[in-house]
């Protein structure tokens, strides 16, 4: 019942944040997801070598995989196949279960209150929201680490089900290798080190307790490594290929970027109010609470942050979605900030923690109606991009006069892909190869180019109109298609 009753709430959840976001559509990276999935379910080898192709997550092309019976079943407007909409159903879900474990780690590490408020603020910022509503794997990563860091506060050195959920983490982001390695090493202690070193059969038996741990750590770069060999020929493709894309968009990357970079992604995430929260909730938590689960907590974020940096270093673009892990564990220390002077005795601590409280909750309470108008754009901008891509599909629905397809630019080419069931590679990007023939598909006006196909950081924002000899074969409110057959 109890299980019921849970799954009934995280589907409810999921269905608040439907509302609150107001739509969803899948992102550019996961559309190429299910075209892999789709292609790797008929037993073909996927292109990943496709011009600003993303990084291929292994867990991810394998739930694409399941999701490749779904591609033949079309629905009209929002999404086009039943594959897309069910993974964007299934992101709100994720949302939902990243809220509730969320909760239960403040809950667990403070009270209900500081639980309360750490996932309101949590589910509230607008690039959380935004990055589950279009279906990016980071929000499933964040309730595997996140619920790993659970695991352990329930049960100190849990072992297997934390580097088991750890690693399934580190199958869609690699940073998760890091925490998996800190993990082993914090388990060795003194104890098993120990016992290692003693002789006989006592040595024999640790080593048959460690060696699964060890397994487990490992098996998230294995498998990774294995799947880019399988896919490429190259062992180290996710790298070298992120690391390429991130030099041909002109990311940020870099070592000596990070001390700038990283407080404005967290700013941007949290915004001031939570962030002057999250700093004074965190030191006078380890001041005055000096517990366990504190000190784990303070840990996590500490390990985060270093992956982040350790990304960085390698040479992969420096952007917000690396900085979710550590600004949802500040949102934490947030409500302690807030909440946290509850659980200590009267005395002066307590009654001054209780003040800063008071102040902090005014700031955030200030910053609310701001909060609500950026999720209010937030949803008319999914509103708007639902929009165009539904007439996009009702443009194509309808058939193209004839091949190639061709699109201004790359953005659309996975989504097309995914619905004319062709490889990426068959679709023309106009700006790489100005097409001579086929059907180019065409945005009506700059505006629909803008919030559609265009980026804010996109170095070149041409659209070019159809070339010469190409004629309209059929148009609808957002888009043109003309062909030259």
């Amino acid at each position: 019942m109890a299980r019921i009753r849970f799954a009934a709430g995280v589907l409810l959840g999921a269905a608040a944040l439907r509302l609150l976001a107001g739509n969803g559509l899948v992102n550019y990276d996961t559309l190429y997801t299910l075209v892999w999935g789709r292609e790797l379910a008929h037993g073909m080898l996927p292109d990943l070598e496709v011009a600003i192709a993303p990084t291929p997550h292994p867990l991810a092309n394998l739930g694409a995989m399941a999701l490749s019976p779904l591609s033949s079943a079309r629905i009209d407007g929002l999404h086009g196949e039943l594959a897309a909409a069910v993974a964007v159903g299934g992101a709100f879900v994720a949302l939902a279960l990243l809220g509730w474990v969320v909760f239960a780690l403040g809950r667990a590490w403070f009270n209900t209150a500081t639980g309360l408020l750490a996932a309101a603020i949590v589910l509230t910022r607008v690039p959380v929201l935004d990055f589950g509503a279009r279906v990016y794997v980071d929000i499933p990563y964040l309730v595997l680490v996140l619920g790993a860091l659970l695991a352990e506060t329930r049960r100190p050195r849990a072992g297997v089900v934390v580097l088991a959920l750890l690693a399934l983490a580190g199958l869609l982001r690699p940073e998760a290798w890091l925490f998996s390695g800190a993990y082993v090493v914090w388990l060795l202690g003194p104890g098993v080190r120990s016992s290692l070193r003693a002789a006989g059969t006592v040595r024999s038996a640790a080593w048959r307790d460690v060696t699964p741990l060890l397994a487990l750590a490992a098996s998230a770069p294995v498998l990774w490594a294995l799947h880019d060999l399988l896919l490429t020929g190259d062992a180290l493709h996710s790298l070298t290929g992120t690391r390429d894309n991130a030099a041909v968009l002109g990311r940020v990357t870099g070592l000596d970027s990070v001390p700038a970079a990283l407080p404005r992604r967290l700013g941007e995430i949290l915004r001031e109010p939570v962030l002057l929260a999250a700093a004074v909730g965190g030191i006078l938590a380890l001041l005055f609470h000096r517990d366990r689960r504190t000190r784990l907590g303070a840990s996590a974020g500490v390990l985060a942050i270093a992956a982040f940096c350790v990304l960085a270093a390698a040479g992969l673009p420096i952007i917000t979605r690396y900085v979710l892990l550590p600004a949802v564990l500040l949102a934490i220390f947030a409500g302690a900030g807030i909440f946290g002077w509850r659980d200590l005795r009267p005395g002066a601590a307590r009654t001054w923690w209780a003040r800063f409280a008071a102040i902090a909750l005014v700031a955030l309470l200030v910053y609310v109606p701001s909060q609500a108008q950026r999720l209010d754009r937030l949803s008319a901008a999914l509103s708007r991009q639902e929009a165009i891509q539904g007439d996009l599909g009702r443009l194509v629905g309808r058939g193209v006069a004839c091949r190639p397809v061709a699109v201004p630019n790359r953005r659309p080419i996975p989504l097309l892909a995914l619905w004319l069931k062709l490889d990426p590679g068959a679709i023309v990007d106009a700006r790489a190869t100005p097409p001579t023939r086929g059907t180019y598909l065409v945005p009506r006006t700059a505006k629909v180019a803008s919030d559609y196909i265009l980026d804010r950081r996109d170095r070149d924002r041409r659209v070019a109109p159809a070339p010469p000899g190409f004629s309209t074969v059929a148009e609808n409110e957002s888009w043109t298609a003309a062909a030259r057959c």
